[in-house]
């Protein structure tokens, strides 16, 4: 069972036997779905707190042996290979029930008259498979659903530049890196040699200096997850980074995944977590820049840099605060991922997979004032 059924009654996940993993459940023939994928394709009885369904839809590589990196906040990591089923783990906090890909594609066509997805995302694994795999998921995927464009979740470790170049001439639409880790030290803690897992900081850098190339601009973007011991400086110098390159960001609030090396971190603060989605909003659609604003000794937010008129109808919108990821179709200040409660429960939203309303935005004003309050 995932954290979200155990934080709030309304929301029901359920896992029918057809879902339980077995040796021959392997990609490109299957695929993992999140929790929110599942519901919204009908696969699963459930219900969202608010939201009827998720209009992106993940899927994730799989195979019974598993990812081979080790990644020392993931659900997925090596480590856990304890857990005899590996569709059992969880990932984001939810399960990601297996199944058949071309079930996956019968179920898309039909509801293309419901218009629920406006984006599909591979997500690759550290696996001697994952890549080619990707390509064969992918082929398919256009040849079928040519309507809904695709945004790799890539794995750098294992890809060359030429892998890029052919997911783009296969019809691949937005190439993302989960970067996570903002700083060399971090990265190398959490995600390298500190925990035996093999990727390197200097081959993800790569990977998005290949996609702003290969891609262009507004059409790659990088993880960044809040809260793993980084400065909100610290954070926000990526975010610019990226942004200059061309690319979007794509935060993460830092939520400790149940049977990770990092289940007894402590979640990302609220204030932090807040100022960073304002300034990380503001640097990737409001024209402001990070020269402009100002840090405490602690590497603190204590100036965002814009007009307090700007600044007060940025926050009053709710968009910064809203689940960031590659866009939907009628707002590029909106993500089609949404991701529901990936990183917070129900009761202390920290992305809102929504539009925010008026009481929804004054919790998140006393949030970034450092009131411990949660929202509901």
């Amino acid at each position: 069972m995932s954290v979200a059924t155990q934080d709030v009654k309304p929301i029901r996940f359920y896992r029918p036997n057809y879902h339980v993993k077995t040796p021959q459940m392997r990609s490109p023939e299957y695929v993992q779905m999140s929790t929110a994928a599942a519901i919204t394709l009908g696969l699963i009885p459930g219900q969202m707190h608010r939201t009827a369904c998720t209009h992106c839809l993940n899927l994730l590589v799989t195979y019974p042996e598993g990812c081979r990196a080790n990644c020392a906040y993931c659900g997925l990591a090596r480590h856990r290979e304890e857990a005899r089923d590996y569709a059992d783990r969880n990932f984001i906090r939810v399960d990601w029930p297996a199944v058949r890909y071309d079930e996956v594609i019968e179920r898309v066509k039909a509801g293309e008259d419901r218009g629920q997805f406006q984006r599909m995302c591979i997500s690759m694994i550290t696996h001697p498979n994952s890549d080619e795999d990707t390509f064969v998921l992918l082929e398919k995927w256009v040849r079928e659903v040519p309507h809904i464009p695709v945004s790799i979740l890539s794995n750098p470790t294992t890809m060359e530049k030429e892998d890029l170049i052919r997911l783009k001439a296969m019809g691949a639409d937005i190439f993302t890196v989960a970067l996570d880790a903002v700083t060399p030290e971090i990265f190398e803690r959490t995600r390298g040699r500190g925990v035996d897992s093999p990727h390197k900081w200097q081959k993800y850098w790569q990977a998005i200096e290949w996609a702003a190339e290969v891609f262009g601009p507004e059409k790659f973007g990088a993880h960044l997850i809040c809260g793993m011991g980084e400065t909100e400086r610290e954070i926000l110098t990526v975010a610019q980074r990226i942004k200059d390159m061309g690319g979007h960001n794509h935060m993460f609030a830092f939520f400790p995944e149940r049977g990770s090396l990092m289940e007894d971190w402590p979640p990302v603060d609220r204030a932090q977590w807040r100022r960073v989605q304002l300034a990380r909003f503001i640097i990737d659609y409001a024209g402001g820049r990070i020269d402009d604003m100002q840090f405490d000794e602690a590497g603190r937010v204590v100036d965002f840099g814009l007009p307090e008129d700007e600044l007060e109808a940025l926050i009053r919108s709710g968009k910064p605060f809203r689940t960031s990821g590659c866009p939907g179709k009628d707002d590029e200040e909106v993500s089609a991922c949404n991701r529901p409660y990936g990183d917070s429960s129900p009761t202390d939203i920290r992305s809102f997979p929504f539009a925010l309303n008026r009481r929804d935005v004054e919790i998140v004003r006393r949030q970034m004032q450092g009131e411990d309050v949660g929202t509901y």
